[in-house]
């Protein structure tokens, strides 16, 4: 078998949503220097010959979009969600649409993107049918110190498309401590929103060093994570968001953040795992 190691992968099935994912892959494996592989997965073996000339047909139109692109292909029995996230342990990048056919082959391709999206062991990119607009990259933050591997994969992503890229961090006021009988004193909006300001500053000082040529402009604004980045989607190319792995997201409410922006965006997302300070 054909090393599939530091390869795109992309999950199709026949779908125009599928379609459009190869279709972003073949595109940014030519910007990344890449080889592209398409993976159709089939139980059915009777229609294995369709499947075939599906996924084959796919390539070719790859092939002919990104003709320095590496392009293979493939059929395989299993379940789509169970052998992309086999993939993600080699790939650089998992690639899906936001939905399938019905098929993938016979499998809602919603509930297969945010399934790998969770378990991937790589960045994984929900693309959409309809292209993101000629803006920026979007990156949304949370405070922690790993999310600057976040930070590093949308500046390379904003680096090879020649982009600028906007750093978000959204931040809720809270209401007060339901513990004590009194309700405690909260800094003031605009304190907060200093605070915000000075600790994203921090957070990108020195990564922006490896990318001169990427122009970054840092937003700290109060709202909804998921509104703000879904609003700012409409002016973007690609949105990255991170999560933290191993069954679920969390971090600054990124479980709600990372589900709620896949579901809401304008344009391509990429979902980036974090790892633990374990790893």
């Amino acid at each position: 078998m054909t090393d599939r190691a530091r390869s795109i992968v992309v999950g199709v099935d026949g779908s125009s949503h599928s379609a459009a994912a190869a279709s972003w892959a073949a595109e940014d494996a030519h910007l990344r220097l890449r080889p592209l592989h398409l993976v159709m997965v089939d139980n059915n073996w009777a229609r294995t010959a369709d499947a075939e000339q599906i996924v084959q047909d796919l390539a070719d139109r790859c092939r002919m979009q990104s003709p320095q692109v590496t392009v293979t292909e493939e059929v395989v029995p299993g379940h789509p969600a169970e052998v992309l996230i086999s993939h993600s342990t080699r790939a650089d990048m998992i690639v899906v649409g936001s939905r399938g056919r019905g098929g993938f082959a016979g499998t809602h391709l919603g509930s297969v993107s945010s399934s790998v999206a969770i378990h991937s062991s790589c960045p994984v990119v929900v693309a959409r049918t309809e292209a993101g607009a000629t803006g920026p990259v979007v990156v949304g933050l949370d405070t922690s110190p790993l999310s600057r591997h976040v930070l590093e994969f949308a500046l390379e992503a904003a680096a090879v498309r020649k982009l600028g890229l906007v750093v978000m961090q959204v931040w809720r006021r809270p209401e007060h401590d339901d513990v004590f009988a009194t309700p405690i004193t909260l800094p003031s909006p605009a304190d907060i929103d200093e605070a915000m300001r000075r600790r994203l500053a921090e957070q990108v000082a020195g990564h922006g060093e490896k990318y001169p040529d990427v122009r970054i402009r840092k937003v700290a604004q109060h709202g909804h994570p998921v509104s703000a980045l879904a609003e700012a989607s409409r002016k973007a190319e690609l949105v990255v968001v991170g999560h933290r792995g191993r069954g679920g997201f969390k971090g600054m409410l990124l479980g709600s953040v990372a589900s709620g922006v896949l579901h809401h965006a304008h344009c391509p997302v990429a979902v980036v795992r974090i790892p633990s300070a374990s790893d």
